[in-house]
């Protein structure tokens, strides 16, 4: 059974609305990941900073596991 297509003009403004501020907020998740991955020292990092940066483009999913699992505590180093 397949579901017909919507186009975006389908959409009620609220939807539109939602779809423009869940790829806003996955956009500045993804900045601020990439600027703390480039100014944090490798070894405060869990794992190599470039599967992180590969990582931060499996949106949201990378950028959250990067901020639960991918940085080291202060001080644990």
């Amino acid at each position: 059974m397949d579901t017909p297509r919507r186009n975006w003009s389908d959409l009620t403004p609220t939807q539109q609305r939602l779809i423009v501020v869940a790829g806003v907020v996955t956009t500045a998740w993804q900045v601020a990941m990439l600027w703390d991955l480039r100014r944090r020292p490798a070894e405060d990092i869990r794992g190599s900073k470039r599967a992180w940066v590969l990582a931060s483009f499996v949106r949201p999913l990378g950028q959250i596991a990067y901020y639960v699992w991918g940085r080291r505590p202060a001080g644990s180093s």
